[in-house]
């Protein structure tokens, strides 16, 4: 067994469910009052493929939540009794605990993040990061990062004529050799550069969990200059 198969990271040191689920609304431009469960489902699905390629911990939470996910669309699914279309009360609407939810969550968040930054002012932190032309870099979460090590993956298996075997590395050691690049480049990586050393799908995984320890180490960050740019990852 291999480091990268061996080695899992916890999601819960970085996002939920409901973080996912937010996620996937925003980068659809969806209304979260009338969310298209069976497109939203099938996205999250993909998404718990991908976790376990990325060989990333998913936890059981994740797990209760596609169950929930499929139910709301098998009852969205069902027919409308007959007899209720006359009723004069709406039919109560099998999304509705879920936005509920996800109202509730995204409001304890948004209050989470005001306090954070709050309490970096007062220890005379800067609660943003700006570049030289005045922008505001825009942070990653780990959900961003996973759909651009999706497209790694996709460029990998494309480019990959055979398999190569490289020595075998650990965690440790690739974190220790991404620390050393940053240092070599002045502080900062473009994403994309991590993985121009192997295109072996071992050598991406590792790349990746290393990548994640380092983040939530508080040994780097990663960022954006605007949406759609190059993602860059700064030593902290």
């Amino acid at each position: 067994m291999d480091e990268a198969t061996a080695y899992k990271v916890k999601l819960d040191a970085f996002e939920g469910p409901l973080d996912l689920l937010l996620y996937l609304i925003r980068k659809n431009e969806i209304d979260i009052y009338d969310i298209p469960i069976a497109e939203i489902t099938q996205q999250y699905l993909d998404m718990l493929d991908l976790m376990r390629t990325l060989n990333l911990d998913v936890a059981g939470e994740y797990l209760v939540m596609a169950a929930t996910l499929t139910h709301i669309k098998s009852r969205m699914l069902l027919p409308t009794p007959p007899g209720e279309d006359d009723n004069e009360e709406e039919p109560e609407d099998p999304r509705q605990d879920l936005v509920n939810r996800l109202l509730e969550y995204e409001g304890f968040k948004k209050a989470a993040r005001l306090l954070e930054d709050r309490d970096l002012l007062e220890r005379d932190v800067f609660a943003r990061q700006f570049v030289d032309d005045g922008e505001e870099e825009l942070e990653l979460s780990l959900f961003d990062l996973m759909e651009a090590m999706r497209q790694v993956l996709r460029k990998s298996s494309q480019e990959l004529a055979h398999e190569i075997t490289l020595e075998r590395t650990s965690i440790e050691e690739r974190i220790t050799e991404i620390l050393d690049r940053l240092s070599e480049d002045g502080g900062e990586l473009d994403f994309m550069g991590l993985f121009e050393e192997s295109t072996t799908k071992d050598f991406i995984i590792l790349t990746f969990l290393a990548l994640l320890e380092l983040i939530r180490m508080r040994l780097v960050r990663v960022y954006q200059r605007r949406t759609f740019h190059v993602i860059t990852i700064r030593k902290v």
